[in-house]
């Protein structure tokens, strides 16, 4: 599959926060004004997420109109989840608030335990598209019972804990572009704030002007906000600038300006492996070539954070370098990996040189399921010919 999520564009955290006052206006229009009840309510939106989920999981590629349903959705499911809980079962908002983080930890951690990785650049199996729709769910259930607790139990105003979760996203944002936070970690944090801050400017545009809003009504401000996604997904429906790329633009036959092909080695391993050695001399005998390697930064770590200290990698290239040129018998050249993201620097040096194939060599699948199975898998996609060596130690 293509990654099934789209690329996080100024359109997405816009939709995003429409779709979360959605979630709270839409709900409580449901509940309230057509008299469905919050069970009636519940049954119903959480029927049709069921129907959403199994087109969007169908899916082979991000479809807007699918993607985007589902999100107002489970955010309409995610406030119902937390409402329940708050007035059918009289559980604190407090309580709420706790459980949901704890079971988004959860969640999280699984996640990553499983794949190795948090990383919404990388939803193209089914198991990762379950572990990121279960993560949206519960960021949904918990920002609404934040914004509630904050909001109404604290009795802070909807206009006060509109500007509280603002500035939280302001610090999230100063955090990552300012002071290099991961971005994975500062993509959930955000995602989590903007639940609250949708519902803070829902309630506050739909509550009566005696209750502190703006007395618009859940009628009014939900046809305002559905109206403006629809809008914003038929346009990136049409332009397609919110489309994660699936593979670079030269062709497979791409040849050096000299003539020569070029070989894209990958390393994934501390250093170069005797299969892999064995591959790089087999290619070399087949007819000239010329070999670059990409190594891995040991620095990057979890959530796939990017570091500008190189120099463990460093040591890596002049460790693996003179095995692979005594293997290729001529110059080989190599560089340490600029992203966290494996494909996407192999995206990137593809687009950056022309290259006839590729050799990966892959960690064993208990250390890395992603880089074992996953990488490989994408990299056949993109019509280079690919040799893949799969390290067993």
């Amino acid at each position: 599959m293509l990654n099934k999520v789209p690329e996080i564009t100024v359109y997405f955290w816009v939709i995003k926060v429409l779709c979360t006052t959605v979630g709270e206006t839409f709900a409580d229009n449901l509940n309230e004004n057509l008299g469905l009840g919050l069970s009636g309510t519940s049954y119903i939106m959480g029927a049709l997420l069921i129907v959403v989920l199994f087109f969007q999981f169908r899916a082979r590629k991000y479809i807007p109109g699918i993607y985007w349903l589902a999100v107002v959705l489970i955010s309409v499911v995610g406030t119902l989840v937390s409402d329940n809980l708050v007035e059918h079962y009289g559980v604190a908002l407090e309580t709420t608030t706790i459980a949901f983080s704890a079971i988004l930890i959860a969640v999280f951690a699984s996640w990553y335990a499983v794949e190795r990785t948090l990383s919404v650049h990388t939803i193209f199996t089914t198991r990762r598209e379950t572990f990121y729709w279960l993560a949206v769910l519960f960021t949904f259930a918990l920002g609404t019972s934040a914004g509630d607790f904050l909001s109404e139990q604290l009795e802070l105003g909807y206009p006060a804990a509109l500007g509280i979760f603002a500035g939280a996203i302001v610090v999230v944002a100063v955090l990552h572009f300012g002071l290099r936070m991961n971005a994975i970690l500062s993509f959930w944090l955000a995602y989590i704030l903007t639940r609250p801050l949708g519902a803070s400017i829902g309630d506050y545009l739909a509550s009566p002007t005696e209750e502190g809003g703006l007395g618009l009504g859940t009628n009014l401000t939900s046809i305002i906000f559905l109206g403006t996604i629809l809008a914003l997904v038929v346009y990136l429906a049409i332009s397609k600038r919110d489309v994660i790329r699936s593979g670079p633009l030269p062709t497979a036959a791409a040849a050096s300006a000299d003539s020569v092909p070029a070989v894209l080695v990958v390393l994934n391993k501390v250093d170069a492996t005797a299969p892999l050695l064995e591959a790089v001399r087999e290619r070399a005998a087949k007819g000239a070539a010329r070999f670059f390697v990409l190594v891995p930064n040991p620095e990057h770590l979890a959530f796939d954070r990017n570091s500008p200290d190189t120099a463990a990698g460093e040591a890596l290239v002049a460790q693996a370098l003179p095995q692979l040129q005594n293997a290729a018998g001529e110059g080989v050249t190599a560089r340490v990996a600029n992203s966290s993201n494996a494909y996407d620097d192999i995206i990137a040096e593809l687009e950056a040189r022309p290259y006839a194939e590729i050799i990966i060599e892959t960690p064993p699948s208990h250390l890395s399921h992603w880089l074992h199975v996953d990488l490989p898998h994408r990299v056949s996609e993109l019509g280079y010919p690919l040799t893949t060596i799969a390290a067993t130690t």
